[in-house]
């Protein structure tokens, strides 16, 4: 099982097609996100519920027009009905942003690893390539190489707290840092330090309501963990990595698969209404949300993913930025990488990326300035 994520920052940059050479200019206060949603489909993102899968999981001679999924989600068309599953985040990404790998309008989004499961396509997302042969499992092994987090805490002198990661499953404490504790993580059902009332609380209440996946909590409890943070620390970073989506979908619970991207689509919302209520995250922050993995696209293999599963390593990647031009779904555009999206970060941060790895994907970069 595995998990997904987002990223949002803030920086004024500029960069060339990733074919090219970039160029970057940044403020001294830059803010950025990340959110990953573990193995989110295509499907669902950008066609909202699927009903040949919701009928495949209904039990008996249960009508599909009878189940509560089909009376909150379904709608004629894959654009209504998507508005229906995450109405704020398609509002965000047409009115502020932009998506990327809606197959349907010749847009793509590749991992670039060969293994399609999560703690590769974490790696991928946080090294700006892939390392299949030293990453290929799900193990709680310490990631072999730095971070891009870890380099712009360094590169900007920034305290541990300062580049936060927030995470469902456990395992992130070691995906996420090279070197232990050279930024602040909080992953699984590790207790936040804090004597106050609301820490105690959610300390109690994440131990107390267990899952049935090992090493995992619910991911309503990192979203309020990593929103104390950053009212508290209010940090330059911050990475928030959700998880039931893809551990729900293990279980083929697609009912639960739906109020799962439903409830994260409100924790955008919160997330985002608290960056434009205050004056330094305000018009700096810039947001980046993508997935580890794809998955099947069949009702025989939508709950799994892997190296075998066809359509696994198929992603997509939505970005806000005031200093991105570019609204709504990309359209007919060379195949843009997981590989990506670390140096997209690090230029946020004023940090050339490929200057410090040569091999890793070139910043993503919005089609609107090609011609320019």
């Amino acid at each position: 099982m595995r998990r997904l994520i987002v990223v949002v920052l803030s920086l004024p940059w500029l960069a060339a097609t990733h074919a090219g050479g970039v160029e970057q200019t940044r403020t001294s206060d830059d803010r950025i996100v990340l959110v990953t949603l573990d193995g989110a489909r295509t499907e669902e993102i950008f066609g909202g519920l699927d009903l040949s899968v919701l009928k495949s999981t209904l039990k008996g001679s249960q009508r599909v027009e009878d189940s509560p999924a089909y009376r909150r989600y379904w709608a004629p068309s894959p654009e209504e009905r998507r508005r229906k599953l995450m109405p704020f985040f398609w509002t965000l990404v047409t009115s502020e942003g932009s998506i990327a790998g809606d197959a349907a309008l010749g847009s793509s989004v590749r991992l670039g690893n060969r293994h399609w499961f999560s703690y590769p396509g974490y790696a991928e997302i946080l090294l700006g390539e892939p390392h299949d042969a030293e990453i290929k499992s799900n193990d709680p092994i310490r990631n072999p190489f730095p971070t891009v987090l870890e380099t712009i805490k360094e590169q900007l002198n920034l305290s541990p707290p300062q580049v936060a990661t927030f995470a469902s499953w456990s395992v992130f404490t070691h995906i996420v840092e090279h070197t232990e504790g050279a930024t602040f993580v909080n992953a699984g059902i590790a207790a936040i330090d804090g004597s106050d009332a609301d820490s105690r609380l959610i300390n109690a209440f994440q131990t107390d309501a267990s899952t049935a996946w090992e090493g995992t909590r619910f991911d309503a409890f990192t979203f309020r963990l990593a929103m104390k943070h950053l009212s508290t620390a209010r940090p330059r970073v911050l990475y928030i990595a959700f998880d039931e989506t893809d551990d729900w979908a293990h279980d083929g619970r697609y009912d639960r698969v739906l109020e799962a991207f439903a409830r994260t689509d409100g924790y955008l919302r919160e997330l985002w209404t608290w960056v434009q209520d205050q004056p330094d995250y305000r018009g700096r922050t810039h947001l980046l949300v993508t997935t580890d993995h794809g998955r099947g696209h069949t009702i025989r293999d939508w709950r799994n993913h892997g190296a075998r599963v066809k359509g696994a390593n198929e992603v997509w990647i939505a970005l806000v930025s005031p200093e991105l031009p570019q609204r709504g779904p990309w359209r007919n555009h060379s195949t843009l990488s997981t590989s990506q999206i670390a140096s997209t970060l690090a230029g946020w941060a004023g940090i050339d990326w490929n200057a410090i790895h040569p091999n890793a994907g070139r910043p993503i970069v919005d089609t609107t300035r090609r011609s320019q």
